[in-house]
């Protein structure tokens, strides 16, 4: 697999928007999420990660509709995150056009219901390891649990997971570079491909997340400050 470069969109209320630190007080912007999403697949995505807010928050998906429509105007693959904690709820991912799809608090809180879904459905399912000062958040990153990162790790490798996404929630959104002992130290113990998420604000960034193992960077706020231009960080990856 050649290293990916994939565009966040944060859903709230049915827009597109970025948050600091995912904290829903602090948001910086809102725009028309089908704008987005077109925006970005023609600057070349070849993945979008859309994340329901509202529905991480919630436990059960809000953000469909709006998944909907953003199947509805490209060809892209997506992957969804948020609320997705039965077996109907991912089904009705998958059937509004999620070609895959996250899951974070049920790591920890479900580990066998996880792993069924990893037989299942195969590379479909993504791990979202979300950590907040070496420890695992979890309900929309709402609350902190008991579990440590190895911890987690070392779990998502039993549950069979092909990939996961490792957030450093004290970067996201605030354009302050990523974590990078934090992914060698994840790189170390996992038996999957690694996504780095949190903090890349520019293409200094994104070498150095590649130079250490990762497969791939999920970048949201260095997009729609202009920190990074997607062709060019996509152009550099390809090259």
């Amino acid at each position: 697999m050649t290293f990916q470069i994939i565009p966040a969109i944060d859903l709230l209320g049915g827009r597109a928007v970025r948050l600091a630190q995912g904290d829903f007080d602090r948001q910086i912007w809102s725009e028309d999420a089908v704008v987005v999403a077109r925006r970005w697949s023609a600057a070349g995505a070849q993945m979008l990660h859309v994340v329901d807010l509202d529905g991480a928050a919630k436990g059960a998906p809000v953000e469909l509709p709006t998944l909907v429509a953003i199947r509805a105007v490209t060809d892209v693959a997506i992957e969804y995150s948020g609320g997705l904690r039965s077996d109907e709820s991912v089904a009705a991912a998958f059937a509004a056009g999620a070609n895959r799809v996250v899951l974070g608090t049920a790591l920890g809180s479900r580990p066998e219901w996880v792993a069924q879904l990893c037989l299942r459905y195969g590379d479909r399912i993504v791990a979202g390891i979300d950590a907040r000062g070496g420890r695992v958040a979890v309900q929309g990153w709402l609350e902190s649990s008991a579990l440590s990162l190895a911890e987690i790790v070392r779990r998502s490798n039993a549950m069979g997971v092909s990939r996961a996404i490792v957030t450093d929630i004290e970067k996201d959104g605030m354009l302050g570079g990523p974590n990078l002992d934090m992914y060698r130290s994840v790189l170390e113990e996992a038996s999957f491909e690694v996504i780095a998420s949190g903090g890349i604000s520019s293409l200094e960034d994104i070498e150095a997340v590649r130079g250490v193992g990762t497969m791939g960077a999920i970048i949201g706020q260095a997009l729609y400050t202009g920190h990074i231009d997607l062709r060019v960080a996509i152009e550099m990856v390809a090259a």
